[in-house]
């Protein structure tokens, strides 16, 4: 760990058999340069226990071992809970750093103040292709990452607000993480920042894209990939998110829109032929109405921004990669959503 008179910063990071990205992800954590940090790895059940070897190389590394696999949201909180730092990275394993990453996201927060940041990322086996430069939410609650698959180009190294920090590093305040309570564990994974972020700006705590400080990552994580498992986490999610973020008032005006969305959704599901997938997502979320209606309950009674005072950090478009659907397709549905999207913001 590099002295400084800064801040304490806790790097969380959560292994579920990633042993094979874990140790050179930790090795660049060790080259980062002019902060204080402490390393926290949060083992989730893996079945392979190689990554205990990495206590041996590096010694300082707090290894916590939990008895199953909490999801990514319960197991990170594991770890948040247990750091010791004023601030709090969420790290993906499978993720590489530079040197000075931490640096520009702390010097990021000293300038703006309380937020949420994450840096540049850019794929680890082609440094040119960018894979998120912010993430962003769509009105109809789908998230993506800005500019991802495409080639990365020089731009100005202003801080920006975007909508939401991606999870695959994440930068904030513990105080911010405590006043949310963490990620919520409901959602298992994924959407889980996009989650956390939207109720940060219900307090008005924005969201911040740091463009000078940059890591490395997959093109699509190692964990579940585009499985039939992921579609089914992200639709849920979304759903779980439009029924507690939204007050029910903004929900039912946005209702002829979202039945329409489904409708296209389901169309998605079924050229993937994951149409049973889709029709899970929506029995789940009825399976579990009463656990959404008291979350609902818990969200809107401490929140202190309106919807209609946050609209900003919500688009008309997505932006999906052509690896998911078809340029001609990923048009079409834009198309749809941009116009859709607009007549809907003038209810709320």
């Amino acid at each position: 760990m590099n002295e400084s008179t800064d801040p304490l910063i806790s790097i969380v990071i959560l292994n579920y058999n990633a042993e094979e990205f874990l140790h050179e992800c930790i090795s660049s954590i060790y080259k980062t340069e002019k902060v204080s940090f402490e390393v926290i790895v949060v083992d989730n059940a893996s079945t392979d226990k190689s990554y205990r070897k990495l206590t041996q190389k590096f010694p300082e590394i707090k290894l916590i071992e939990n008895e199953k696999n909490l999801g990514y949201c319960e197991g990170n909180n594991v770890g948040i809970r247990a750091s010791k730092g004023e601030f709090v990275v969420v790290l993906n394993p499978d993720t590489v750093v530079t040197p000075t990453w931490l640096h520009e996201l702390t010097q990021a927060y000293q300038v703006n103040g309380e937020g949420i940041y994450q840096p540049k990322i850019l794929a680890t086996t082609d440094h040119t292709m960018l894979l998120s430069s912010g993430q962003f939410i769509q009105l109809f609650g789908f998230g993506y990452s800005r500019g991802k698959g495409e080639k990365h180009v020089e731009e100005n190294n202003d801080v920006e607000k975007i909508s939401y920090a991606s999870g695959t590093c994440l930068f904030t305040s513990k105080t911010i993480l405590k006043k949310l309570e963490n990620f919520d564990p409901f959602l298992f994974a994924y959407h889980d920042d996009l989650d956390l972020c939207w109720r940060a700006a219900m307090f008005g705590i924005n969201s911040f894209y740091v463009p000078t400080s940059i890591i490395f990552h997959p093109i699509e994580g190692y964990s579940f990939k585009w499985s039939k498992f992921k579609f089914y986490l992200m639709e849920r999610n979304r759903q779980y998110c439009l029924l507690t973020h939204f007050s029910k008032s903004s929900y039912l005006k946005m209702l002829p829109s979202l039945i329409l969305v489904d409708f296209a959704v389901s169309v998605f599901y079924l050229k993937k032929g994951m149409f049973i997938t889709k029709i899970k997502t929506s029995a789940n979320i009825l399976k579990n109405l009463t656990r959404i209606s008291s979350r609902y309950k818990e969200i809107q009674s401490t929140r202190t921004l309106s919807d209609k005072e946050i609209l900003n950090i919500f688009q008309d478009k997505i932006q999906v990669p052509k690896w998911v659907a078809s340029e001609e397709n990923s048009e079409s549905f834009n198309n749809f959503l941009n116009k859709l999207s607009k007549m809907t913001r003038n209810f709320l």
